[in-house]
């Protein structure tokens, strides 16, 4: 398949699966997106929206964030996502919003964190404690990061779930504390709650194959030090959002939310090279060490990702090549010292 076009890959992205119809027909009340306006929030809240209309239920979805940029807004509501504008950090933005007993939890805070460390903590880890006690009673899947991990073996598989953290930086300590305050009051008020350490997603326009895939294109060097990853297709990744609602519990489900490889950064770009023509450089060298997570359990609950590696490299090069929008963040997923 060739995607010609934002429009279609937009498309492509949000296509839900007969598990996401499924799993939209036995879900209980509304859907409330927090944080909707990021770079998987509208996919995922087409993907529900969609999901939802071939189930044949009614069901409110409602998307809430700043909207900095009112084109955001536009688009969701073009979609059919009810759409709050709202800084969930102001004083009693919270309560404004509407009860909900299914949240999606994607506020969050990285990039710009170095040098700004306080927002960051307040993003990351203050406001999750107010939306914890503001949605007490419903159930919540919230992202988080496989950053709260420490860099480990390249041939060890990845942590799991039970692995010990080990959060590098700020940015990473904060998004641990974001999971601690959720896993608190998930104790505290028996809130069922799912915590997806995500790492990382992926489509043409963003992510770590984008950033590969252009320094390739564009004959820049590939750094190396960072020799490997672990990445996902973003709408299996809100397939998986969405479907793990029903696995909410207390105290929280964690779930490392990644693709069942653990890609070799040099290869990656060796495919790329293959597909553009173009002989790739390198600069540094494979550390014995990188930040991985195992995807072992999420596999065995939900199934393998659906879309390929190879046809993702496949779509990002040929979306590349044929000069296909750019959303203009770098991952920086080289970044070993844990400063964003």
């Amino acid at each position: 398949m060739h995607i010609a076009s934002d429009e279609q890959l937009d498309d492509v992205l949000s296509e839900p699966t007969p598990a996401d119809v499924q799993a939209m027909r036995e879900l209980e009340g509304d859907l409330l997106i927090l944080g909707v306006s990021g770079k998987m929030g509208p996919s995922l809240a087409r993907r529900a929206r969609r999901a939802r209309e071939a189930a044949g239920v009614r069901r409110r979805i409602i998307g809430v964030a700043r909207f900095a940029d009112p084109a955001a807004r536009d688009a969701l509501d073009r979609y059919g996502i009810e759409t709050i504008p709202a800084d969930l950090l102001a004083p009693g933005a919270l309560d404004t919003l509407p009860e909900a007993p299914n949240v999606i939890y994607m506020a969050a805070r990285k990039f710009g964190s170095t040098g700004d460390e306080a927002y960051t903590w307040a993003m990351n880890s203050y406001l999750p404690g107010r939306v914890a006690e503001r949605f007490a009673r419903s159930r919540i899947v919230a992202f988080s990061t496989g950053n709260v991990y420490p860099l480990t073996p390249v041939d060890g598989g990845g942590p799991t779930e039970t692995s010990p953290v080990g959060p590098v930086g700020e940015y990473a300590m904060s998004a641990l504390g974001r999971e601690r305050i959720f896993t608190h009051f998930s104790r505290l008020n028996g809130t069922p709650t799912v915590l997806l350490r995500l790492n990382y997603a992926v489509e043409p326009r963003y992510g770590v194959l984008h950033d590969i895939g252009r320094k390739v294109f564009l004959r820049q060097p590939v750094d190396l030090t960072m020799g490997h990853v672990n990445v996902i297709w973003q709408g299996d990744a809100n397939s998986v959002c969405l479907r793990s609602l029903a696995h909410a519990q207390s105290p929280p489900l964690v779930l490392n939310l990644t693709g069942l490889q653990t890609l070799a950064v040099r290869w990656i770009a060796q495919r790329f090279a293959e597909r553009l023509g173009i002989d790739p450089v390198f600069t540094g060298a494979e550390s014995p060490t990188a930040l991985l997570s195992s995807a072992a359990l999420c596999g065995r609950m939900f199934g393998p990702p659906g879309v390929p590696v190879e046809q993702v490299i496949d779509w990002t090069a040929d979306w590349i090549a044929q000069g296909g929008a750019s959303l203009g963040k770098p991952t920086h997923f080289e970044t070993r010292d844990g400063r964003f």
